[in-house]
C-alpha cells in the first residue's frame, strides 16, 4: 500500500528531480541536435540553388551589356550612315550622352544618400538611451 501512495505522489515513476533534470536536457539536446541537422542539410540545399540563381543572374547582366554595347554600336553606325557624318562624331555624341545621364543618376544618388536611414529606429533608441541614463528618475516614455 505504501508502494501505491507513492506512486500516486510521483506521477514520474521513482525518479527523483534530477533524474527528471537530466532526462529533459537529454530530450531538448536530442530535440535540438535533430532541428541542427535539418537545417544543415536545407542550407547546403538553399546554398546550391542561391548559387545558381546568382550564376544565372550574373551571366544574364553579362548579356545585357553585351547586347546594350552592340545595340549603341549599330545605332552609332546607322546614324553616322544616315547622317552622311564620320561614325567617330556619332560615338562621341553617344558617349557624352551617356555621361550626362550617369552624372544625372549620381546627383539623384548624392541626394539620397543625405536623408537618414532607420529614422523611427534611431528615434526608439535615442528614446531607450535616455530612459537608460535617466533610469533612477523616471519610468519608461511611452511611444
Amino acid at each position: 500500500m505504501a508502494d501505491e501512495a507513492t506512486r500516486s505522489r510521483n506521477p514520474a515513476g521513482h525518479a527523483g528531480l534530477l533524474d527528471n533534470l537530466l532526462a529533459l536536457a537529454s530530450a531538448l539536446a536530442g530535440f535540438f541536435e535533430s532541428r541542427f541537422a535539418l537545417f544543415s542539410k536545407e542550407s547546403k540545399a538553399a546554398l546550391v540553388q542561391m548559387l545558381g540563381l546568382a550564376a544565372c543572374l550574373i551571366a544574364a547582366v553579362m548579356l545585357f551589356a553585351i547586347g546594350y554595347v552592340f545595340l549603341i554600336a549599330s545605332a552609332v553606325v546607322g546614324l553616322a550612315h544616315l547622317a552622311q557624318v564620320s561614325w567617330l562624331w556619332v560615338a562621341l555624341a553617344a558617349a557624352g550622352t551617356h555621361f550626362l545621364i550617369a552624372l544625372a543618376f549620381l546627383l539623384v544618388a548624392r541626394g539620397r544618400m543625405t536623408k537618414p536611414l532607420f529614422r523611427a529606429t534611431a528615434s526608439e533608441l535615442r528614446k531607450d538611451r535616455e530612459w537608460l541614463t535617466n533610469l533612477n528618475t523616471t519610468t519608461r516614455p511611452r511611444k
